[in-house]
């Protein structure tokens, strides 16, 4: 019985240059964002955060995507970290007290399902709908957009520019609504999408840095 490879069915071909390339030839960019809570502003604060959202969408010309990603808290490392800080620890009493705050936790954590949230903004970018080009011109490119964009490597700092333009306006945009924001790296993109299609795993084992894989980030 013949196995088919996962990547057969992911749109991904490569990470590069803080890129993701996707099959179709299309390139993104993500940023990583903080968050506010809305509801604990007050009304002029809203209505500062609600004017500077709609400027901040209606100054893109192009789509985006915002993701939210949830996840069930992690806190083995947390609990790891409490043990080795009580087996270190030569009082007697603030002994008993770290192994009564990490039952406490981990209580805690059993009893309710503590969630943690990441937001992020996908940043597209389409190489071959240049407006320049003729209608075969970019018809012919369809067929092979990722071989295209290797044969084409030179190519990818022009796109990467213009790609930062649209990021930086972004990311702009959010600080400018007193939210932090930052680009992904290559390294940070493989272990974005690592931990997406491989939750269980990803908690046990870890990525080596992509400069150790031998790979051209």
């Amino acid at each position: 019985m013949a196995f088919t490879s996962t990547q057969k069915y992911l749109h991904i071909s490569e990470f590069r240059n803080d890129m993701v390339i996707l099959k179709d030839g299309t390139l993104r960019m993500i940023i990583m964002c903080s968050s506010v809570n809305f509801a604990l502003k007050g009304e002029d604060e809203q209505s500062a955060l609600i004017a500077g959202y709609m400027e901040f969408l209606n100054s893109m010309d192009y789509p985006i995507q915002i993701v939210i990603q949830s996840r069930k808290l992690d806190i083995e490392g947390y609990l790891r970290r409490l043990n080795e800080a009580q087996k270190a620890q030569p009082n007697e009493l603030l002994k008993t007290q770290i192994d009564g705050y990490r039952g406490y936790i981990k209580q805690l954590i059993e009893m309710q399902e503590i969630m943690t949230k990441k937001f992020f903004i996908i940043v597209p970018f389409n190489p071959l709908g240049s407006k320049k080009k003729s209608f075969f011109s970019r018809l012919k490119e369809s067929f092979f957009p990722v071989q295209l964009i290797r044969l084409r490597k030179e190519k990818l700092a022009e796109f990467k520019d213009e790609m930062m333009l649209r990021a930086d306006n972004v990311m702009s945009n959010l600080r400018s609504m007193g939210l932090e924001a930052v680009l992904l790296d290559t390294q940070s993109l493989i272990e974005l999408y690592y931990n997406v299609y491989n939750p269980k795993t990803s908690q046990n084992e870890r990525l080596k840095d992509v400069s150790q894989l031998g790979l051209e980030a």
